[in-house]
């Protein structure tokens, strides 16, 4: 070899040993870079970056200059007119309406205005784990209970065990059933370690409502089992204290003078009220008629047939009382009528679709609810995870390997309602449906649907009393089919107790509304839980495909991942005709007390009730403070029309 080919190699070998060198290093970066911690952030998307950033002032659709002050007095008929605890958390009872909304505060918070951001309340610090199978909060110094003890890792330990223990109700136990364990780390930071990897299940564990251990702690060194507290006054840290409860009247709480987290960017104008009271009345018609007389302040109304003709009246023409419609973006929980798919004869998809033809959804609608309501098309309607049109290649991909047990008509555009809009109409939707049982095996002979055995279709409807305006027009068309219709209305505990043990035929069900699909769909639709009496699988769903696509939707890493196999999963099961949709409004429906104010801007995603205990005000305080100022500003204050924008230019000179 020539001593220029002896130079080349020598130069050649130590290009290569530098090479290997320089990968191998940034081989030892990158494995430490993926086994250190995440950051830990004030907020934590589910996907992409939180809307407000560290150190924001309030959320947008807060008004952080509103009056403190004032009351609310809100009203409900759900409580049978009364209660007997003020233990939310508890098997056995009717807690207080407003103690866990008002007096349990959790982790972190949700904001209003994105899909699912969660921003830190008790914790000031969130750090989820690089593998997402973990999340660390790091607690607030400042975090305080009502008694005035700070709020630890312990607590917040506490309260996970006991709300996931026999001594609570088995629904926080379901709810949180993907937290493994919580590990306190030190006195203010705790750990969740998950069954599953996900970003969402951090979202689960922020939700934790945390208590003292104290709470039901007795003089004597003694402590009250936790199951058993009553009328014990909780120890928690939100904002509010019952100040009166009187059972088979209502309830009074009192702002806490001592609350610790009025500064807080994601408390900032919210929770304004001094006091907020419910009162309790036995049906909707006396609730009604209080409202007319002015016994409380403000009402969301869902029921049309009050809306259109019973909000009339003295306070409503001279203005006292104001009724408003307001836009939201809730994805509606899919409701509807379930058919249990352990009988045999509603196993055939055709007999589940001939039925849904029997409903004349826009008759009902427009006779008695005002032609307020949509019809529910998706099981994530008004959301962008509803399917449309015909499937995505990206949602071919997840489908083909499915095709062999999944209806074939997956494969084509997304099922579409029946509706009776003209040309069709109830004739041509009783003709299909009855194309239909004839296909299944069923035929119309002497007016009674029945198989090839003579057997007569009976279904067993099961209901309450106040379905019945809206059912019975239901029941006629299956009657014109030949359907044996036998009504079996029910108290509420005879109806869970039946739906637990899955006797019955046909009834209504509402799943939970998410802005983010999680468990709950695994919930409701797992073939192992399909014969698991009291599981939340009504329908008994038995499906491979279904528990398939549900895992690509709990295991979605990207917004675009998520919608994708939202979109495969909604077309199996709306193709599957398990549940018969019903109806969602996108609008709220309020009257309140003219003196109630809000800010102008709307959140996205939130309940009526919920929006203005949290973030409205008493625009009485507003004119009080005014006229308490000095002469210079009392000119200004004659023009006081209720607009928050202009007061607090001249209170606070902005």
């Amino acid at each position: 070899m020539t001593p220029i080919s002896n130079t080349l190699s020598k130069n050649l070998s130590q290009h290569i040993a530098k090479t290997i060198k320089l990968l191998m290093l940034l081989g030892l970066i990158n494995l430490a870079l993926l086994h250190a911690p995440s950051e830990a952030a004030h907020g934590i998307a589910q996907f992409g970056e939180p809307k407000y950033p560290a150190g924001f002032r309030s959320f947008d659709y807060a008004n952080p200059d509103a009056p403190v002050g004032g009351s609310l007095t809100l009203a409900l008929t759900t409580q049978n007119s009364s209660f007997d605890k003020y233990n939310p958390f508890s098997m056995k009872g009717r807690p207080a309406p407003g103690v866990l909304e008002l007096m349990f505060e959790t982790l972190t918070i949700n904001s209003w205005d994105e899909v699912n951001t969660q921003y830190g309340l008790l914790a000031d610090d969130i750090t989820l784990a690089p593998t997402q199978d973990a999340v660390t909060f790091h607690i607030r110094d400042e975090a305080r209970f009502s008694n005035g003890d700070p709020v630890t890792a312990s607590d917040v330990a506490y309260s996970f065990r006991v709300l996931t223990s026999k001594e609570a109700s088995p629904k926080f136990k379901a709810y949180f059933s993907e937290v493994e364990k919580v590990v306190v780390l030190d006195k203010q930071t705790v750990r969740f370690d998950f069954k599953r990897k996900g970003r969402d299940i951090s979202f689960i564990a922020g939700s934790l409502p945390v208590f003292s251990p104290k709470w039901g702690a007795l003089a004597n060194g003694e402590k009250t089992p936790f199951s058993k507290l009553k009328f014990e006054q909780p120890i928690a840290s939100g904002i509010y204290l019952i100040e009166k409860g009187s059972r088979g009247q209502g309830i009074r709480y009192r702002r806490n003078p001592e609350y610790w987290g009025k500064h807080l960017a994601v408390r900032r104008g919210s929770f304004n009220f001094e006091y907020i009271a419910y009162k309790l009345y036995k049906d909707p018609d006396t609730q009604v008629a209080a409202l007319r007389a002015g016994e409380f302040d403000f009402l969301s109304e869902t029921k049309m047939r009050y809306w259109c003709c019973q909000y009339i009246g003295k306070r409503f023409d001279e203005g006292e009382l104001v009724k408003e419609i307001v836009p939201h973006k809730n994805p509606p929980g899919m409701n509807g009528w379930v058919l249990n798919l352990r009988r045999e004869r509603f196993q055939d998809p055709r007999v589940r679709l001939a039925l849904n033809y029997a409903m004349d959804f826009e008759w009902i609608n427009q006779k008695i609810f005002a032609s307020e309501f949509k019809r529910q098309y998706s099981f994530f309607s008004n959301s962008p995870l509803a399917a449309s049109g015909s499937p995505s290649a990206d949602e071919l991909k997840l489908l083909e390997p499915l095709r062999d047990e999944i209806p074939p008509e997956v494969f084509g555009p997304v099922f579409v309602q029946p509706n009776t809009h003209p040309p069709s109409s109830v004739r041509k939707s009783l003709t299909r449906a009855l194309a239909l049982f004839a296909e299944a095996g069923w035929h119309n002979r002497d007016g009674v649907l029945r198989n090839s055995k003579g057997e007569p279709f009976v279904i067993e409807v099961t209901g309450t009393r106040g379905q019945n305006p809206y059912m019975d027009p239901i029941y006629l068309n299956m009657s014109k089919l030949g359907i044996v219709v036998k009504k079996k209305i029910v108290d509420a505990a005879t109806g869970r107790s039946r739906m637990k043990n899955f006797n019955y035929d046909y009834t209504t069900v509402t799943f939970r509304d998410a802005r983010m699909p999680g468990p709950e769909l695994w919930r409701n639709f797992n073939s192992h839980d399909a014969d698991v009496p009291g599981s939340e699988n009504v329908a008994g769903v038995k499906s491979h495909a279904v528990d398939v696509l549900i895992a690509k939707v709990l295991d979605a890493d990207s917004q675009e991942a998520l919608e994708t196999a939202a979109h495969a999963l909604d077309r199996v099961l709306i193709h599957s005709h398990y549940i018969i949709p019903w109806r969602y409004l996108t609008q709220h429906y309020y009257i309140h007390k003219h003196y109630l104010q809000r800010p102008q801007q709307l959140p996205d995603y939130y309940a009526a009730q919920d929006w203005a205990m949290a973030y409205w005000w008493d625009s009485r305080q507003a004119q009080a403070a005014l006229t308490s100022q000095s002469q210079i500003y009392r000119p200004q204050a004659a023009h006081w029309h209720g607009d928050v924008a202009a007061w607090n230019k001249v209170l606070y000179q902005k």
